[in-house]
């Protein structure tokens, strides 16, 4: 028997216990076909990246199963008939993961280290731990007042273009 990781997505309006419903039946038929599935994580309703079936988000479902071909392959035909999953993905591992996926382990905003926190939190303060710029001999720039504008070169007269009737 092969190992494998599935991810499956159902339709945001669907609730909790369908969800959960549709997991167990997925394993059910797993389980008849001689496989088992060590591990079911239920992810969440997230974003999706873009409108599938006209949904915006769904509930991501992990299996990682341990069977032949020929259960996922039913469990891919019941999925593919049924209305509430809007996608799936099935992917041979060499060994299944132990412990939480990467998605359940992912560290929110206060876990993380370092002292500049937010998007760039590995890369230190505001402007990080940059020395200050050198530019050598040249001397500082002055920002003061630049004198008065120069006018303005007359305009010339309209010439045929279509700028007849505008002043």
């Amino acid at each position: 028997m092969a190992f494998y990781e599935h991810i499956f997505l159902v339709r945001q309006d669907a609730s909790n216990t369908q969800v959960e419903a549709l997991t167990q039946q997925f394993k059910t038929v797993i389980e008849e076909r001689g496989g088992k599935v060590t591990k079911a994580e239920y992810w969440g309703v997230k974003p999706l990246t873009y409108r599938m079936k006209k949904n915006r988000k769904a509930h991501y479902t992990l299996l990682n199963i341990d069977a032949p071909s020929a259960a996922l392959d039913e469990v891919e035909r019941q999925q593919s008939i049924n209305e509430d999953v809007l996608r799936f993905l099935t992917v041979r591992v060499d060994e299944l993961e132990e412990g939480p996926s990467a998605m359940m382990r992912s560290r929110g905003r206060d876990d993380r280290d370092g002292e500049g926190g937010g998007r760039f939190g590995d890369r230190g303060g505001r402007f990080g731990d940059r020395p200050p710029r050198d530019f050598g001999d040249r001397p500082p720039r002055d920002f003061g007042d630049r004198g008065p504008r120069p006018p303005r070169p007359p305009r010339e007269a309209a010439s045929g273009n279509g700028s007849e009737g505008r002043s």
